[in-house]
């Protein structure tokens, strides 16, 4: 009886691992010290990737003339080989270094798959199950993706901007993220908690 146990504790941990872990991290950028973050991009996105565990790396850039916030995505195998790369000495070294061009400190937070959208920045309460967060992340990014595009292409038109398919994608799917992380998941989830959590 108490070897199941330990089975199905074991097995509920390494599906815990396989579902990975994510970083969100947010900088504002003095305008001045743009193309300087650009090159410390540069610097500090192959250490992170040579890092045990990495997985992926994203950076949803701001829009030329327009904002001047990024955001970097950053996805490890597991929970804590991620914990061990954002506090690692080699990060604070380099965070060290461009500080002085932010306008808010380095800012980040850290949950495990997907669930960063489902669980309140900090918060130990528990994850919804997958189905339901499969049907709550359809809902919002569909109408996300039919109307973006509507509106940021006749901008950018209108900016003077040249249609390019790649630039167009790469700017709208920049959005459709920022507005999901930052927007619209915090509130949506907030909305149908009863119904999320039940």
């Amino acid at each position: 009886m108490q070897t199941n146990k330990n089975n199905k504790t074991n097995q509920s941990e390494l599906q815990q691992v396989n579902l990975g872990a994510t970083a969100v991290v947010t900088h504002h950028i003095d305008k001045p010290h743009l193309e300087k973050y650009e090159l410390w991009l540069n610097e500090i996105g192959p250490q992170c990737k040579r890092s045990a565990g990495f997985l992926d790396l994203q950076i949803i850039k701001p829009i030329k003339n327009l904002t001047s916030t990024y955001t970097i995505i950053i996805r490890f195998d597991t929970h804590d080989h991620l914990k061990a790369w954002m506090h690692s000495d080699t990060r604070k070294i380099l965070i060290d270094k461009v500080r002085h061009m932010l306008i808010k400190d380095d800012d980040f937070f850290i949950n495990s798959g997907l669930d960063f959208w489902f669980t309140p920045q900090g918060a130990k309460a528990k994850v919804p199950v997958r189905w339901k967060q499969f049907l709550v992340t359809w809902s919002a990014i569909f109408p996300l993706v039919l109307f973006t595009p509507m509106v940021v292409i006749p901008l950018l038109d209108s900016l003077g901007l040249s249609q390019n398919k790649y630039i167009d994608t790469l700017i709208i799917t920049g959005i459709i993220v920022s507005l999901m992380i930052y927007v619209i998941m915090p509130r949506y989830t907030k909305l149908i908690h009863r119904w999320l959590f039940s």
